[in-house]
């Protein structure tokens, strides 16, 4: 259990880990003070891959909080730069997509807002990253409307976020991939809601960010189902939902 002294743990836990044998575990738990706008982002870390794991020490801003139900995702890219992507909840009302970043093995983080939102209560959304291109790829959920950016490998400064095109049918859960030629292809759901299933999306994107061809839709994803994406060496793309 790595979870030793941080209570009241809630939207689950995210591994990453890296060639050099560090393993990382993080994830949103109670603050100093009661509520979200006390909440904190703790990390345990591993040194041996995985074997054996450090107490947990807080990550997070203590004035940012941290959103009750909403995921986070942890990556950390084949430099070793450790990624960690949750929502805040600073003063109950500040709900930011947040980006913590780690270049010393999660000793120390910067931090920086990639999709502000004000919203008193918590969206239940999910983040998700992934790495391709040489580039790590951030997706999020603001106000019904699903965003990617990226990262450039060596600043590690955030480029401008990139939304869906079209009209949104509360647009949630956003997974998102980059190939061998640099085409993105951006996935999420449509018409979920607590307790309610809903369809697949996606766009494909060209190397400039810009949508190439039309958004595709498939039915079928189930009650509390999630997608994700992957691409293979040839360029190809697989969704699984």
């Amino acid at each position: 259990n790595v979870m030793q002294y941080a209570k009241g743990g809630d939207g689950g836990i995210s591994i990453a880990a890296d060639a050099r044998g560090a393993v990382y575990a993080v994830w949103h738990a109670m603050g100093a003070e009661p509520g979200e706008g006390h909440r904190r982002v703790y990390l345990a870390r591993s040194t041996d891959d995985g074997k054996t794991f450090a107490r947990e020490v807080p990550i997070s801003p203590p004035g940012l909080g941290a959103c009750g139900c909403c995921g986070m995702r942890a990556f950390a890219d084949e430099r070793g730069t450790l990624f960690i992507l949750y929502r805040a909840a600073a003063q109950n009302v500040h709900r930011d997509m947040t980006l913590l970043i780690s270049t010393d093995q999660g000793v120390t983080f910067r931090d920086t807002t990639v999709g502000p939102w004000e919203l008193n209560a918590c969206p239940m959304s999910t983040a998700y990253l992934s790495e391709g291109g040489e580039r790590l790829r951030a997706a999020w959920e603001t106000a019904g409307q699903v965003y990617f950016d990226s990262v450039e490998p060596v600043s590690l400064k955030v480029t401008a976020p990139i939304g869906a095109p079209g009209e949104s049918n509360n647009r949630k859960h956003p997974a998102i991939a980059a190939n061998v030629n640099g085409q993105v292809l951006m996935v999420w759901t449509e018409g979920m809601s607590w307790a309610k299933g809903g369809s697949v999306a996606w766009q494909l994107f060209d190397n400039a960010g810009k949508p190439a061809g039309a958004e595709g839709h498939a039915p079928g994803v189930p009650v509390w189902g999630l997608p994700s994406v992957f691409a293979d060496r040839k360029a190809n793309f697989t969704i699984i939902y």
